[in-house]
């Protein structure tokens, strides 16, 4: 795929450009104005997370024209929350209640107790319309104006607030759920399946479309927020799940596909920084206040449509991205074992750790904290106090149920936050057939490089790359971002020859949609590029891979099968599914200069100072750095804590590393 620069990018020379990631702890702001970079961090607002949005923006670019790029957990807190809109299921009558039957799969096979969780629609929510359109796009039955009438009467008298509806075959013919759309949409927010996921398997587009539904109000009135409270003069656009942005129009109609746009972002930065120190075989690992994120890049940034959410799978394209409830403030406790746990609680910004100065659990912050490994006053750049003396008390306390001594228990609660990261990338790693050792491990997040080396160690992988400001690289990853727009169409055609001018003539039909949409947002064609792909299978499989489209189609669907199952089967017929086509609008990549040229040896007034740090049961004389002041070719080659305003980086004896030309610490980890 051919990538460059876009010309957009010239109608932003005289704003400030800005990329806000929202986090369960903090608000993270990433600008530039002109040539000048800046970054700020302040905790976030989970009563409004907008607050702090607004409060972030104006602080470093109040009275100015602002180009802004927002990442946000809004749509996620709303459906792991459970606190999304009133949501009512229209389908075909006789399946109402396909999106709670599902694919009849038992998550705990073994679990005796086990109990499906409750369902999004509730049973007296979910209605069926007499109208059929069969599998080959036909109406067999209309949809009547009667019946249609009589479902907004119920709706209403049901208190609904947004309807999903999902019809079957509507991929093929769209008109049953178009009508009932025009209907419905003077009274409720509507998504139809057919704009969401135009494609077979009608439980998972149900799913989609149902989960799309129940946050387009908390969305709309969130974004509807953030316009009103900025200015006519300034550009805001919201980050996706599969690594580009889109208008704030589009994700308030398509909320499901923020759902990732955070973990997206930070997916994108560490490709583009990657990629410029030289680095393509990437496992990102982005641990935050609330969770850890990671992903695997062999080269480019995978994505998946295979992503669930609270057991309901969400079919939109997405960065294949792993997540576990492991990060800073995730709470330590004993649980019903005995046996000392983490997470996945956590204590989020407010009361946030017992060291912020209004928690009363331990945290994995507080476990760093009490073993010397964050510096109190270098905290946030020492914007921020944090009290040590409170963490004392209940380490000990917590250490008394344990059986073990303070210092023990705090190091335990760190090694079981390790374990529990570690599942997660042998997960995208080594479940999947890579070598973690043929990976640099690429580290960022507030809490990233204080675990980065420990984890490495453990998993086999030789390096560690921990870029300059790590704590905020989602917001910097979403300037670096595209906007791109997904687009399908199912087509189960088998493979041949012939069938290439059908699949070109779909392409071609996609790709004038993708074309317009783009050029609606302010994108020259000149400045539009695509990626056309298949799912193919082979036929008999109720799983496709993802191919990208081309010569010799087959060959390449036989080779990535090869290479995902260790086998293929060239005397099968291939099954094409769906025809994907991915759009890209593409936009100005702030540049980054290279630091200032040094020697070997750390500059005296680098070196902060030196402090005793715990580890694995013993203090060790550990030297204090200031990030800002190590230039391009020092050499980190002592145990060392190294401080920075958006993170901390610990180095222990077993690593070692060096400063390249953008910055970025490199790390050679032991065995």
């Amino acid at each position: 795929m051919e990538v460059r620069e876009g010309s957009l990018g010239k109608k932003l020379e005289k704003m400030v450009v800005i990329g806000v990631d929202t986090g369960g702890t903090f608000t993270d702001i990433v600008y530039k104005e002109g040539d000048r970079w800046g970054i700020y961090k302040l905790l976030s607002t989970p009563s409004n997370p907008a607050e702090a949005v607004l409060e972030g923006i104006e602080k470093v670019a109040g009275g100015k024209k602002r180009y802004i790029i927002h990442g946000s957990t809004v749509a996620t807190n709303a459906i792991l929350e459970r606190k999304g809109s009133k949501t009512a299921f229209v389908t075909n009558k006789g399946f109402e209640d396909i999106i709670f039957i599902g694919r009849q799969n038992r998550k705990e096979l073994y679990n005796l107790h086990y109990r499906r969780k409750e369902s999004i629609v509730p049973e007296d929510l979910r209605f069926g319309i007499d109208c059929r359109v069969n599998s080959k796009g036909e109406i067999v039955k209309d949809i009547s104006e009667e019946e249609i009438d009589e479902l907004i009467k119920k709706l209403k008298e049901s208190s609904v607030q947004s309807v999903a509806v999902c019809f079957l075959f509507s991929f093929l013919n769209p008109e049953h759920e178009k009508t009932l759309k025009e209907k419905l949409s003077d009274h409720f927010y509507v998504s139809i399946s057919s704009q969401i996921l135009p494609e077979f398997r009608e439980y998972e587009r149900s799913s989609t479309v149902v989960l799309n539904s129940y946050v387009m109000p908390v969305m709309d009135r969130y974004i509807s927020h953030l316009e009103e409270n900025i200015s006519e003069d300034d550009r805001l656009l919201i980050m996706q799940s599969n690594g580009g942005s889109i208008s704030p129009k589009k994700a308030k109609e398509e909320s499901v596909r923020t759902i990732l746009s955070g973990p997206a972002g930070g997916v994108v930065g560490a490709f583009q920084l990657g990629k410029m120190a030289g680095y393509e075989k990437i496992i990102t690992f982005d641990m935050g206040g609330t969770s850890t994120d990671v992903s695997l890049l062999d080269g480019s940034i995978p994505f998946t449509t295979d992503y669930e959410i609270t057991d309901l799978p969400v079919k939109v394209p997405v960065i294949d991205i792993h997540t576990v409830g492991a990060g800073g403030g995730s709470i330590a406790y004993i649980d019903e074992g005995g046996s000392l746990n983490v997470g996945p609680e956590s204590a989020g910004a407010d009361p946030g750790p017992v060291c912020y100065g209004k928690g009363e659990r331990i945290t994995v912050t507080d476990a760093n904290l009490f073993l010397n490994r964050l510096i109190p006053e270098m905290f946030l750049g020492g914007n921020m106090r944090i009290y040590p003396e409170r963490v004392e008390d209940l380490m000990k306390k917590l250490s008394s149920e344990t059986g073990l001594d303070p210092y023990e228990t705090a190091e335990g609660i760190l090694t079981v936050a390790n374990i529990k990261m570690e599942d997660a990338i042998r997960k995208i790693s080594i479940e999947r057939g890579y070598d973690p050792k043929e990976f640099s491990l690429f580290s960022f997040g507030g809490a990233g490089g204080l675990h980065a080396s420990f984890l490495a160690r453990s998993l086999g992988i030789p390096e560690v790359i921990i870029p300059v400001n790590p704590g905020v690289l989602s917001a910097f990853g979403m300037l670096m971002s595209d906007v791109i727009k997904d687009y399908s169409l199912t087509v189960m055609s088998i493979y041949s020859e012939s069938i290439i001018p059908h699949l070109e003539e779909v392409i071609k039909t996609l790709k004038e949609k993708a074309f317009k949409d783009l050029m609606e947002e302010g994108f020259d064609s000149k400045d539009i590029i695509t990626e056309s792909l298949l799912d193919m299978r082979y036929k008999g499989q109720s799983y496709e891979l993802i191919v990208p489209y081309g010569d010799s189609i087959d060959k390449r669907f036989h080779e990535t099968h090869r290479k995902y199952y260790g086998y293929s089967r060239e005397d099968t017929d291939i099954e094409i599914v769906n025809v994907r086509l991915r759009a890209y609008g593409i936009t100005e990549k702030p540049s980054l200069k290279k630091i200032e040229k040094g020697d070997k040896r750390i500059d005296r007034e680098a070196i902060l100072g030196y402090r005793d740090v715990y580890f694995n049961g013993k203090y060790i004389r550990t030297a204090v750095i200031q990030r800002e002041k190590l230039k391009a070719g020092n050499i980190i080659d002592t145990p060392s804590i190294i401080v920075e305003y958006s993170s901390t980086v610990v180095i222990p004896e077993f690593a070692s590393g060096y400063v390249d030309d953008f910055g970025n610490i490199i790390l050679s980890v032991e065995g």
